[in-house]
């Protein structure tokens, strides 16, 4: 019998075992990425496009037309195309995001022969329903509504502009934008998006050969370019400091935004400043949580992230916290990026980071969807899989003089750009 006072010996990870994606070219050169494992027949299948021709005049062209791919095709309505997914319990989803738009498929590869040529159609002949259109713009706007009468979503809103001004990150949509989109624009997007040289797929699961050459079958062949489009590409300056506060005089609790611009995924630093991210707020035990909800009790919760983006990422701290103390939270922010910029951190609290990221590391490799996910992480930021060599090793041997060396080079409050709404 197990003995449950003893804690298990401890055992350091020295290799992590990815699941590498093989790459081959259909007949029409789309690229195709395969990973194959697992025992159950299930596969998933991503159709991923990079957003194109960004407009500001047309904020919401590749939103919306992600959005209402599955609404109508040629020959099927949009309840057509669930009814008759549904019926092979598979499941479609179009999801929308700031630099790539992707159709995602589910299903059991025995039915690959019915849904395949469903995905087809939609890919290849969407239509855009005028009507599901209008429906869509109503239930947007009232979903803006009452988005906007929360705080942090409004400083979210704020925060991104101040950092990206008007290109597709920091773009602040109105109701008046739902109502300028039309349907012709859709189509205008669709057939510049939408097409096998701004295309990328990534087949994961039970995917052995025959199941290849039905994605190549029906994706290869009868499936051409249409337009040229412009990937879209942005640069941005460098932040400096300032303030923007939103009063809510009947606010309870303040929703507090802070950050900067910081590197992508592809910068040499990455690893090691998403090291000093997890020590300062990026996980349950981090230092903002430790201060700031344990000890102050001044929120629920808090946390920092580090985003990255195809053009440009960003570093934020993120938190609502009751209005009578928000300048108080403020100042202790404040206090607990000082202390990384003056201070070498303990060597336990290194060595309990460097386990945490590790052992979530491990954790995250479940099933070889998450395999992908792993690649798909790398190969839009341009990178391979020596990332992640490099990503364990600069994690198992970082160093305390390293990590006020990047604190110094990354972390200054000074320019940080602090958005609050509420009270402070």
């Amino acid at each position: 019998m197990i003995n449950r006072t003893i804690a298990p010996a401890f055992k350091e990870i020295n290799q992590i075992n990815l699941i590498q994606a093989t790459p081959r070219l259909l007949d029409n050169k789309i690229k195709l990425f395969v990973v194959n494992a697992g025992e159950q027949e299930l596969v998933r299948i991503e159709f991923i496009f990079n957003n194109v021709n960004w407009d500001v005049n047309h904020p919401l062209q590749a939103f919306v037309t992600n959005s209402l791919l599955i609404e109508g095709s040629r020959t099927m309505s949009s309840y057509q195309i669930s009814e008759r997914i549904d019926s092979y319990g598979a499941f479609i989803q179009a999801e929308y995001g700031f630099d790539q738009s992707t159709v995602t498929l589910y299903t059991l590869s025995k039915h690959l022969d019915e849904v395949l040529p469903i995905v087809k159609e939609i890919l290849t002949e969407a239509i855009f329903p005028q009507e599901e259109l209008e429906t869509f713009v109503r239930n947007q706007k009232q979903k803006l509504l009452i988005s906007l009468e929360k705080n942090d979503i409004v400083t979210k809103r704020i925060f991104n502009h101040a950092l990206f001004g008007d290109s597709i990150y920091g773009y602040i949509v109105n109701a008046d934008d739902y109502d300028k989109v039309d349907r012709n624009e859709l189509v205008e997007y669709y057939r510049a998006a939408y097409q096998p040289d701004n295309c990328i797929i990534i087949a994961s699961g039970k995917v052995d050969e025959l199941i290849a050459q039905k994605i190549n079958s029906f994706f290869g062949n009868n499936w051409e370019n249409t337009v040229p489009a412009t990937k879209n590409s942005f640069s941005f300056p460098e932040t400096k400091g300032s303030l923007y506060y939103t009063e809510k005089p009947e606010a309870l609790q303040s929703a507090i935004r802070i950050g900067q611009l910081s590197i992508p995924r592809n910068h040499v630093d990455f690893p090691a400043l998403q090291f000093l991210n997890t020590v300062l707020g990026g996980y349950f035990g981090s230092r903002l949580m430790a201060n700031i909800r344990e000890e102050k009790g001044y929120t629920y919760g808090i946390g920092s992230g580090l985003v990255s983006l195809q053009n440009v990422g960003y570093f934020l701290i993120a938190s609502e916290v009751g209005a009578d103390v928000c300048t108080l939270t403020l100042k202790e922010i404040e206090k607990e990026v000082n202390l990384l910029r003056t201070e070498l951190i303990p060597g336990e609290e290194i060595e309990l980071v460097k386990n945490y990221m590790l052992g979530s590391f491990m954790g995250s490799l479940e099933n070889a969807f998450s395999h992908a996910d792993k690649f798909k992480n790398i190969y839009l930021a341009g990178l391979d899989y020596d990332y992640y060599t490099r990503y364990i090793q600069t994690i198992k041997h970082i160093s305390a003089p390293q990590l006020l060396e990047l604190a110094n080079k990354y972390l200054d409050y000074n320019s940080f750009i602090i958005v609050i709404t509420g009270k402070k």
